[in-house]
């Protein structure tokens, strides 16, 4: 201990958990009178940091205000009964932690400490909270989880700057109106497991919020106000009593997660179809059948139907893998609706909203709406910045995207598979991934250290796009492998000076006629994988840069003795019939496979 005490005078901190006290040792309340005769009492520091956790300690004593400059002081996981007054003499105290214990009551006092940041009082038999708390302007997380609370005090009206609170647990009737609206910041509600017959209507006012969890309570209906906490992601509405949902709930547009298990929910709205959800709960209600718009709902990942009574749905879709549920409802949807409809009278209205609100915010979210093309929306929409068009089904990228002067980053990440990036006016990124695009007109770009990146990997794209091309005087990377490429043109490469990185692999159509390669001089990277190549294109010996070829898994029977005197650091054969070099060299890496091939020269 005394080694300890010792190490604490000098860096201010004290670890004391896990040792099975039954109390605070007196020499932690009077540390600095206990300095040694071979330390300097000069240089010793106040305590900053107390933990105490995981012990048995019941007592607190009133010389804990001895430690003036505490700052952290955790007491979690014993057996205090109460708190001594003095709590609030620590004029420092940041965040205090006395969950799990057996705490009766809070003294008052605690609203002297009004440096007061965290406060967790979770785990313990509070069965209220003291008004001081108000007093406590700094405070921004505040949990009380599993007490037996009933009401929260009226003075945390003051407390403005609060950003988590969790009172899972309790036995609170309501959450005052007033109390809502002035936590303007609040990032994070938990009243789940209490006795909430509504929520207030003041919840719209909390535009930042993310998780909002009231599962568990005796709450009837969602206040249409819902539609104001439009930074929502998680919504946890399980073990509730309600009947209906409000058509508003549809503007939660960054919502990922709506549990609504276990309620008495006789239908889920059309309007709640526009929500790009990853996990929907549906189960154990009153269901009787689902809008077949949900089958347009293609973010979701996760859909839970059981415990219904669907008299539409076979067992095994309501049990089945979720994509294949989405698939059926899409058949059933009125062929204006259907996912093959770019613009459907929903989707019209739901693009209407999206552009109103792009007014203020320069930024314009459409984002899974099963949108097969981009509407005018996106172009007509004056100084919009960004755009996002993720998960849809769009086939074409148009022309008119050059008139997007201001837009700065365009999201159209479908899936899994990456198309990043094309400059358009002032693009600055763009993303499509898998969007099974058959041509592309203007599309992806970035500015990777003053250059631009274009990659249209695995789509359905049949023409060279050389208008594009020609467009991107400094494209520096251009990737279009896995594609349905058609001849390229004999010009094809003539605008690509700049071009570093070229990925042809898996086009095998496009190289019949081999394009003349000379005009890429600064050509360091070419893959040519799956081309089905019989022989290496010969003006290949005329890039000087090039490091990395890769001609795997074609036809190539021989290797040139050009691209022996090339600059390559990396050459790729595997998966060819070649005659002349053994599958033992190939698999020993380049350095082998050219020497093996130079030592090879003179006997040719």
């Amino acid at each position: 201990m005394d080694r300890m005490l010792k190490a604490a005078r000098s860096s201010g901190s004290l670890n004391l958990s896990n040792r099975s006290l039954r109390e605070v040792p007196d020499e932690v309340y009077q540390i600095l009178d206990a300095v040694r005769e071979d330390e300097k009492w000069w240089e010793a520091a106040e305590m900053q940091k107390l933990i105490l956790a995981h012990n048995n300690i019941e007592v607190l004593k009133e010389d804990v205000k001895n430690l003036s400059m505490l700052s952290v002081l955790n007491i979690s996981h014993n057996r205090l009964s109460h708190l001594p007054a003095a709590i609030g003499d620590l004029p420092m105290l940041k965040s205090l932690d006395v969950s799990f214990n057996s705490i009766l009551c809070i003294p008052e006092e605690i609203g002297s400490a009004t440096a007061l940041v965290k406060l967790d009082y979770s785990n313990n038999l509070l069965k209220d909270l003291p008004n001081s708390l108000g007093s406590c302007l700094d405070l921004s997380e505040l949990k009380a989880s599993n007490n037996s609370i009933t009401r929260l005090p009226e003075d945390l009206v003051n407390c403005s700057k609060l950003m988590k609170l969790d009172m899972e647990g309790n036995k609170l009737a309501a959450i005052p109106e007033n109390l809502l609206s002035s936590w303007t910041i609040l990032s994070e509600l938990n009243a789940s497991k209490n006795l909430l017959t509504s929520i207030p209507e003041s919840i719209g006012t909390l535009s930042r919020l993310i998780r909002l969890d009231f599962h568990q309570n005796r709450i009837s209906s969602i206040p249409s106000s819902i539609m104001g906490c439009c930074s929502l992601k998680e919504f946890y509405m399980g073990n509730n009593m309600l009947s209906s949902l409000p058509a508003e709930i549809g503007a939660l547009s960054l919502l990922g997660t709506l549990d609504l298990h276990s309620n008495q929910l006789k239908e889920y709205p059309v309007e709640a179809c526009k929500l790009r959800l990853s996990v929907l709960d549906l189960s154990n209600n009153a269901l009787s059948g689902l809008p077949p718009q949900i089958g347009t709902m293609t973010t979701l990942r996760k859909l839970l139907l059981t415990g219904n009574p669907l008299r539409t749905l076979r067992s095994s879709l309501v049990s089945g893998p979720t994509p294949t549920l989405l698939k059926y409802l899409r058949t059933r949807l009125p062929d204006a609706e259907g996912p093959e409809s770019a613009t459907s009278p929903m989707k019209e209205d739901q693009i209407a909203i999206a552009t109103r609100e792009a007014l203020s915010s320069k930024e314009l979210s459409l984002g899974g709406l099963a949108l097969t093309a981009i509407p005018s929306a996106v172009w007509e929409s004056g100084e919009i910045l960004k755009v996002d068009l993720s998960r849809n089904s769009i086939q074409e990228i148009p022309n008119e995207l050059s008139l997007c002067t201001s837009l700065e980053s365009l999201n159209g990440k479908l899936s899994d598979e990456c198309i990043d990036y094309l400059k358009v006016g002032m693009l600055i990124s763009i993303t499509f991934e898998q969007c099974c695009m058959d041509s592309i007109s203007q599309a992806d770009a970035s500015v990777l250290d003053t250059h631009w990146v274009l990659i249209l990997t695995n789509n359905k794209i049949k023409e060279w796009p050389g208008a594009v091309i020609q467009s991107l005087s400094n494209l520096s990377c251009l990737k279009l492998n896995n594609n349905l490429l058609q001849q390229i043109p004999s010009d094809g490469f003539r605008d690509l000076s700049k071009l570093k990185i070229l990925d042809l692999s898996g086009n095998a159509a496009s190289f019949k006629e081999h394009p003349p390669l000379s005009s890429l001089q600064q050509l360091q990277e070419l893959y040519l994988r799956r081309m089905q190549l019989h022989e290496v294109p010969l003006d290949i010996m005329s890039l000087e840069q090039l490091r990395i070829l890769d001609l795997g898994q074609n036809s190539l029977q021989t290797i040139p003795e050009g691209l022996l005197e090339t600059s390559l650091q990396a050459l790729r054969l595997d998966g060819n019939p070649l005659r002349s070099i053994r599958r033992a060299i190939l698999d020993r890496g380049t350095k082998v496979v050219l020497k093996y091939l130079k030592d090879k020269i003179p006997e040719q």
